[in-house]
């Protein structure tokens, strides 16, 4: 079989390179020319684990191709998924425009049967609208089926999550698609993934009440942290004692400074916008989007509190990504820290493994350091932003010998407090009481 996917970032490279590596010929086409050069030559333009490997890996065995040329993606494929971005709109809801030019692109090119995937997060109805504008552009009718996909991708494990997901989500309303959907991700069927086959709005609202969901849980945790540091309760302990019950589970009950990234934040406005447009007030992810927004502003108030004012204090800060494994800044709880901090009169002295560059871009006053040691010389306080590995076992005392005070503001909590206290650090963490040095 030979796909195509429309759309060559995060999810559609990942996509289409995951489909190569199970055998399927595909094509991904972008109308970035640079971005398709460099994909071509073997080059990923942004930082995921395993995925440049995987995409050499196809283009060597000439199971992946790249092309800006939208007649020759759409000419060759069974399957087209489109992949391209749905940024929000001023009002939250999605911005479907670049859905919409690829549906037109498909119907001035297609001369046969397609399936026409959504593989992008839209909001329910975009199936039925992707539909009336290829019909609608078509200069004769060819049939056509439109099957929604969402993805389940977490950035920092994707190809971890294609190639053994929790579920495989096929909204349509035709049988002819659905079996091609499944021939597609045979593969899968060896090691009994679940399937979930329903309509197309169905499938649509999958994706959105499943991110909201997870990112209640986060607001929910953050809330119970903060009513924590009021009552003298560790959230830690809270958590694993409602972790452990299995109609709540343990994932994504960890406080910290919020949730940013390219999915909940834009995907709970979008579910909001839904919820008005129909007449019914989504009140929960409300309220989740709320608290997360209140969550920076706590984490402002703690950092100011712990070193008695910022105005000019010299703060190190570890972590710039909003997770770890990845350099996506979107929506990074460290960009806007480092905004409000920079604001108030600090020097922010800042390392990440794979998004400085893109950070200090972003924010040009920030100091980019080279290593965590590094961005802690001089400085009055170490706040821990991002939990990559590298930062879970520094040496406390090299810490201690370029620091101007002990200071540890650890925002995710990765520290046990009593070890941070022992090597001579005031510790201070989230949803947990604060700890002075032993």
């Amino acid at each position: 079989m030979h796909i195509s996917v429309i759309g060559t970032g995060y999810v559609g490279l990942v996509t289409g390179a995951c489909f190569a590596e199970f055998g399927v010929n595909v094509t991904c086409m972008d109308n970035d020319a640079k971005r398709i050069a460099r994909l071509e030559k073997g080059d990923v333009p942004f930082y995921e684990p395993g995925i440049t490997e995987l995409v050499a890996k196809g283009l060597k065995e000439n199971r992946l191709s790249f092309t800006t040329d939208i007649a020759k993606a759409v000419d060759k494929a069974l399957v087209i998924f489109i992949a391209v971005g749905t940024p929000p709109k001023e009002d939250g809801s999605a911005d479907l425009s670049f859905v919409e030019e690829v549906g037109r692109g498909i119907a001035r090119y297609m001369t046969g049967y397609k399936v026409i995937v959504t593989k992008s997060t839209v909001p329910v109805g975009t199936g039925e609208a992707i539909r009336a504008v290829i019909k609608k552009t078509q200069q004769e009718p060819i049939r056509f089926d439109i099957v929604s996909n969402p993805e389940f991708l977490r950035e920092g494990s994707a190809i971890e999550d294609f190639m053994r997901p929790n579920r495989v989500v096929i909204g349509a309303d035709s049988d002819q698609a659905v079996a091609i959907m499944k021939d597609l991700y045979r593969p899968l069927y060896l090691i009994e993934t679940p399937f979930v086959v329903t309509d197309v709005p169905t499938a649509e609202l999958i994706k959105y009440a499943s991110n909201a969901f997870l990112a209640t849980k986060i607001s929910f945790i953050n809330e119970i942290a903060n009513l924590c540091e009021k009552v003298g309760a560790n959230v830690q302990m809270v958590a694993k004692g409602m972790g452990l019950d299995h109609r709540i589970g343990s994932k994504f009950l960890h406080a910290g400074p919020g949730f940013g990234g390219s999915c909940f934040p834009k995907d709970l406005a979008a579910l909001i916008q839904t919820g008005e447009r129909n007449g019914l007030p989504m009140q929960i992810a409300s309220a989740a989007s709320r608290v997360n927004q209140n969550q920076l502003r706590q984490m402002v108030k703690k950092i100011r509190e712990a070193t008695g004012d910022v105005a000019g204090k010299t703060l190190a800060m570890l972590g710039l990504s909003f997770k770890p494994n990845t350099n996506d800044l979107r929506e990074a709880p460290a960009l806007a820290l480092g905004q409000e901090l920079l604001a108030a009169g600090a020097a922010v002295r800042v390392y990440d493994p794979a998004a400085l560059e893109e950070a200090c871009r972003a924010l040009p006053k920030l100091q980019a350091c080279r290593d965590a040691y590094h961005a802690a010389e001089g400085a009055d306080a170490l706040i821990i932003v991002t939990e990559w590995n590298q930062f879970r076992n520094l040496d406390f005392e090299r810490l201690k010998s370029v620091m101007r005070r002990p200071l540890l503001l650890d925002l995710r909590n990765v520290y046990d407090p009593q070890r941070v206290a022992a090597a001579g650090f005031r510790h201070v963490s989230v949803g947990r009481p604060p700890l002075d040095p032993q």
